[in-house]
């Protein structure tokens, strides 16, 4: 009997995935999703190039530009994928009534809910594996030969979870308001304060720790100098992959933390103080733990919401 119930489950929660997933391309959602996806990271592999037919330097070769190159989206690339995916999984059947005959049907809100987060996942791996194909050929063409390229899939991994943060966001404000619109905005809002306002503070006030503990970029730090002269590092779960893979190959790093003295500024270059150091490992850890709680926190009460909510026809 339990295997039976259990092979029934499984076939409900396939029919839900299939449904989205079929309904996201009725609505050319998922060819809307690679054309933009294939958009940026185009333009990421002819920055180089861009910036060489304006200044008028060479382009040079660059080893290192698959593995750094965050899937060629990086953190905006990562929100918009959140919002394409995800903004009317639950909030535009509500708009368009068809939550009356997909609840209908003998299947619970739970595998309902569960199906369409399933979906994203799958429509997320599909996307960023076809583009981390197309980075690293067009990294080997216009930059050379590439190194490290048995650890892109780290690139991979991390560009999920990264993503995976803001469609949990995206899905609970869709959740909770049944409005795609407010869904966008919602979450742009979130976006918007924690990347530009919470920069300008980490930066300026020296309080950029906090941003470790939220999503988006992070804070800023460095390894081997102040900002100007060291390598940059962000710890926030938009940087998962790239840091991830720097962990790999430099396990001993240390991340020093910044701000600018405005009064020392004011009198010509900018001067950093220096704020505290910490591992690699440790952004890296914290940065997984953070996105790791917020998805659930967020995806939880997201499912509550759902399972509550009153239809009306």
């Amino acid at each position: 009997m339990m295997g039976i119930d259990q092979s029934g489950w499984i076939t409900k929660f396939s029919a839900v995935v299939r449904y989205e997933l079929l309904w996201n391309i009725r609505k050319k959602k998922f060819y809307g999703i690679l054309i933009v996806a294939f958009a940026l990271t185009t333009l990421a592999l002819a920055g180089s190039h861009i910036q060489s037919a304006i200044t008028g330097d060479p382009v040079e070769l660059n080893p290192d530009f698959v593995i750094d190159s965050n899937v060629g989206l990086g953190g905006f690339g990562f929100f918009l994928f959140a919002i394409v995916t995800v903004m009317n999984s639950i909030s535009g059947e509500f708009e368009s009534g068809t939550i009356v005959p997909l609840l209908a049907k003998p299947v619970s809100r739970t595998t309902v809910f569960l199906g369409k987060l399933f979906a994203a996942f799958l429509t997320l791996l599909v996307t960023y594996s076809f583009l981390m194909i197309y980075m690293t050929i067009g990294g080997f063409l216009i930059y050379g030969p590439q190194n490290n390229l048995h650890l892109v899939p780290l690139s991979l991994l991390g560009a999920l979870f990264s993503t995976l943060i803001w469609i949990s966001i995206v899905l609970l404000f869709g959740t909770l308001f049944r409005s795609s619109l407010i869904a966008a905005l919602g979450a742009l809002g979130i976006w918007l304060g924690t990347n530009i306002i919470g920069s300008i503070i980490g930066i300026l006030a020296g309080q950029g720790w906090i941003l470790t503990y939220i999503p988006g970029s992070g804070n800023s730090g460095s390894v081997g100098g102040n900002p100007l002269v060291g390598t940059p590092v962000s710890t926030g779960t938009d940087n998962i992959g790239p840091n991830l893979i720097n962990y790999i190959l430099h396990p001993s790093w240390n991340v020093t933390y910044y701000k600018i003295d405005l009064i020392q500024s004011s009198q010509g270059m900018p001067v950093w103080e220096a704020l505290n150091t910490e591992l690699l490992s440790t952004v890296v850890l914290t940065s997984i733990a953070v996105a790791l709680i917020y998805f659930i926190v967020f995806v939880t009460i997201s499912w509550f919401v759902f399972r509550r909510a009153q239809i009306t026809e």
